[in-house]
């Protein structure tokens, strides 16, 4: 699950050196953490971006036991 929300975050920022997807440690939330400048890229208008990925997420994940939640933070580094 983390490949496939590496791959749609890294289609939408600039800065894609700043981009870190993990797996938290309960091993059912994604935390992807990006550039103070593209966190409104990745949340979109009205939130519209990132509801889209959690929609994603789950339709990919309805089939497995594991329900997967997106968490997006912002990155410490400028």
């Amino acid at each position: 699950m983390v490949e496939l929300v590496k791959y749609m975050i890294d289609d939408l920022v600039e800065d894609k050196s700043a981009v870190e997807v993990k797996l938290a440690e309960d091993g059912e939330t994604v935390t992807v953490k990006v550039a103070k400048g593209d966190i409104g890229k990745v949340i979109g208008k009205e939130g519209r971006i990132i509801k889209a990925i959690r929609t994603i997420v789950k339709a990919a994940s309805a089939r497995g036991e594991i329900k997967y939640q997106v968490s997006v933070l912002e990155s410490d580094e400028e």
